[in-house]
């Protein structure tokens, strides 16, 4: 698992030392010396408090009505808004909330996260509100047969408010992900997944992307080490109008993508010589 430097404990973690029982806001008790059966990684960068908040407290309410025991993990990735004061006593006892010193990417906010999480099940969700947090109740649904990896997909016909630019640069992705790497999955980057805590396990150590690229290489790496069994879910997605992709975020996924063929390549041409 990764262990980065610099990162500090937020203020709504507890003692990991104290097993104790904690009632949150949703209702619902949590031992939270116990293993969750789901851990919900929400990373961020400037949402603004009020937004978080409410992803957060959303999530928490979904997760609650699915009979689940779990954990929000919530990693500020260095904003600058002051959003995790937003979480100032919010669901005490269920989310921890970890501070990057710095902005390093959606990726490494995530390996972050994700190795802090104890769920039988770990996964994300993206905190700026683009994919309800309603939608995590299927995805909790779909874990009661154990597959590797339960991932959200927006090319079901599902309702998509995507500005024209942003419909092109997915579409313009999708091709060169295919193009690449043949991966069984049509929508690799929908930002909503919960992946069962082995593959969490074996295929974290192996990953470094640090960018928007992250759900690709988790994806390359899990089928690499032979996690193949995939559950595809469809995703609505509400998308400012206002949003734009620049171009450097489109070079800088595009770079970061062809550094994955590259060492998944060179993984795959090192076992063969074995």
């Amino acid at each position: 698992m990764v262990s980065p430097k610099g990162w500090v404990r937020g203020r709504h973690d507890p003692d990991p030392t104290v097993a104790s029982d904690t009632q949150s806001e949703t209702g619902r008790f949590v031992k939270t010396g116990a293993r969750p059966d789901i851990t919900v990684v929400l990373p961020f960068y400037n949402p603004g408090a009020s937004a978080l908040r409410e992803t957060v407290r959303r999530s928490a309410e979904t997760l609650s009505r699915t009979g689940v025991t779990f954990e929000i993990i919530a990693v500020d990735d260095g904003s600058t808004d002051g959003s995790s004061d937003g979480l100032q006593g919010v669901l005490t006892g269920t989310v921890r909330t970890v501070v990057l010193p710095e902005n390093r990417g959606k990726g490494y906010a995530l390996r972050v996260g994700m190795s802090e999480g104890g769920g039988r099940f770990v996964g994300f969700i993206d905190a700026d509100g683009d994919i309800s947090p309603e939608v995590l109740a299927d995805f909790v649904a779909a874990t009661a047969a154990r597959p590797d990896i339960v991932y959200g997909s927006k090319r079901h016909g599902t309702r998509v408010n995507y500005p024209m630019s942003r419909r092109l640069s997915s579409w313009g992705y999708r091709r060169l992900v295919k193009v690449l790497f043949r991966l069984a999955v049509t929508d690799t980057q929908t930002g909503i997944k919960l992946v069962r805590a082995e593959v969490v396990r074996d295929a974290l150590p192996l990953m470094v992307e640090e960018g928007f690229a992250f759900d690709l290489e988790l994806f390359c790496v899990a089928h690499e080490l032979g996690f193949d069994d995939w559950v595809e879910l469809p995703v609505p997605i509400e998308k400012r109008l206002s949003s734009r992709v620049s171009l450097s975020s489109v070079i800088s996924i595009s770079l970061d993508t062809l550094a994955i063929f590259w060492r998944h390549r060179a993984r795959r041409v090192t076992a063969r010589s074995r």
